[in-house]
């Protein structure tokens, strides 16, 4: 009788999110939102051209690339333990996508800043990729490892079988978007945050009483 109770108290934990912290709880919320702002500013502003929509742009895209830091690591404290070593591939992956396309957006925002009109940005741009590596690293593949780790992350989730399905869906068809088209970005932003949901609202149910 109390092996069972404990062998179904192990079996609980392995599929039971953990409750995001302060700083976790916000970055979900915030990182998806700041992609939603970076995608509408983007459609409201005039396409390539230095000014107050591509500065504003750029800088929620660099906030919410910034704010991914802690959602990856709050996912990957959502891996139980004996998963951990393994869920570290894409972690490293996601991570690397990560700071690439951190890179990319402090370089937009900086030529953006530089330039008194597009030729002119357009100049800079072309001297920042003429630099060896630059273009395959920052804006080529490594960016794109973001996405592929992120969602090789959700299977390895102490979740269960349909929450993690909804969440892999949701990260996915968010990631379709912004891959077929720029103008998708503020709808791939919201697909991020509603595959948060469950990670959000981890820790809110009130668990079942003990039994011996």
């Amino acid at each position: 009788m109390t092996h069972t109770t404990h062998t179904t108290r192990i079996a609980v934990a392995t599929h039971r999110l953990p409750r995001p912290a302060g700083l976790s709880r916000f970055a979900l919320v915030a990182g998806p939102v700041a992609l939603i702002a970076y995608g509408g500013i983007r459609l409201l502003s005039e396409r390539g051209t230095p000014g107050i929509g591509w500065t504003l742009g750029h800088l929620a895209m660099l906030a919410g690339v910034l704010l991914y830091i802690p959602v990856l690591g709050h996912l990957h404290r959502a891996v139980p333990e004996s998963r951990r070593r393994a869920a570290l591939i894409p972690l490293v992956a996601a991570g690397a996508g990560l700071a690439a396309t951190a890179v990319q957006a402090a370089i937009d925002l900086i030529a953006g800043l530089m330039s008194a009109d597009r030729p002119e940005m357009v100049e800079i741009f072309q001297q920042v990729k003429d630099v060896p590596g630059v273009e395959p690293v920052v804006y080529g593949v490594v960016p794109v490892l973001f996405f592929v780790g992120q969602l090789a992350l959700v299977p390895f989730l102490a979740a269960p079988v349909r929450t993690r399905l909804f969440i892999g869906l949701a990260l996915l068809l968010g990631t379709v978007l912004m891959a077929l088209s720029l103008d998708f970005l503020s709808l791939g932003g919201l697909c991020f945050l509603i595959a948060f949901a469950p990670l959000l609202m981890a820790g809110r149910v009130t668990p079942l009483p003990r039994t011996n």
